[in-house]
């Protein structure tokens, strides 16, 4: 095998609730992660000499600030391989949008290129590379809903939830992104939201797996809309209308500035769109995608 395809789907946190900073300059916290059916698209190829990467998205680096870049240099690395990969990354996700592209985009490099040359590295080892890359890229490595604990690299994957069963999510990007960064540094202005009480998460998941989606989408939470609402008032809009207008659930997905709402079934998904669309302009960009 000299050429390999895979997708590289997209996620929301249901949940995210921060419990503290720790001595390590992380923050503790747990976090309900589910996957979206939103890919980008990843072509590896075997040949040449390190790692070159080309992307459909011009505003993307490509060098080795890319997550992808990284994920294959320390891959080939750990595998102890000389051989280059050419690697082409097809974009749909959009960039700084708490949706988790550019850290599915890392694990799917881990995936792929594991798969490419003949499994080098059994999956501790592609979890350990994970975890250093990102927070979030060890919940790639596996396809189902998970709780995420410690700094978010330690997953437990969870069964897909009862209460989502023939549910939509319609995801709404601004078209301005919000800096994980700078959402983790304005936390401290926000005590309660740095220090969660810790349980939501199991409770969130006790909810979700009995089936009343209405009750579940009461304790959705997300810690980091403590700044990211204050500073871009308007994402507070966005949710306020969602809910009035039939949304069993409403957030800002991981640092943002992606927002989200849960509904029932594909059709009133796509009214949902074209209220919201109406009320707000077409310079957004919404999907619907199968929860």
């Amino acid at each position: 095998m000299t050429t390999l395809e895979k997708q590289s789907p997209g996620k929301v946190n249901l949940l995210l609730n921060i419990l503290g900073k720790r001595t390590d300059g992380f923050h503790e916290l747990e976090t309900v992660i589910h996957p979206v059916n939103l890919c980008d698209r990843l072509t590896f190829e075997r040949g040449g000499h390190g790692v070159a990467l080309t992307c459909s998205d011009a505003n993307l680096p490509a060098d080795s600030s890319n997550l992808v870049h990284r994920a294959a240099t320390v891959f080939l690395q750990a595998a102890q391989i000389a051989e280059g990969v050419r690697i082409h990354l097809e974009k749909q996700i959009p960039l700084a949008a708490g949706l988790g592209g550019g850290s599915g985009n890392a694990a799917a490099t881990l995936l792929g290129l594991n798969e490419l040359f003949s499994a080098p590295l059994p999956p501790e080892t592609l979890h350990e590379l994970a975890a250093a890359l990102g927070s979030d890229v060890p919940f790639f490595l596996q396809t189902k809903p998970a709780l995420a604990t410690g700094r978010g690299e330690k997953i437990q994957p969870l069964d897909f939830f009862p209460a989502l069963r023939g549910a939509r999510f319609l995801l709404i990007h601004p078209g301005f992104g919000i800096s994980t960064a700078w959402a983790y540094q304005n936390l401290g202005r926000f005590p309660a939201a740095l220090n969660g009480q810790p349980g939501r998460a199991q409770e969130l998941i006790s909810l979700l797996q009995g089936g009343d989606l209405p009750a579940a989408g009461r304790a959705f939470y997300n810690s980091l809309e403590a700044p990211a609402l204050e500073k871009y008032p308007l994402l507070a809009l966005f949710q306020e209308f969602l809910r009035r207008h039939g949304a069993a659930a409403t957030l800002m997905s991981g640092s943002g500035s992606t927002t989200f709402a849960i509904v029932h079934g594909v059709k009133a998904a796509e009214t949902l769109r074209e209220k919201f669309t109406e009320r707000f302009g077409r310079t957004c960009w919404t999907a619907v995608v199968p929860a």
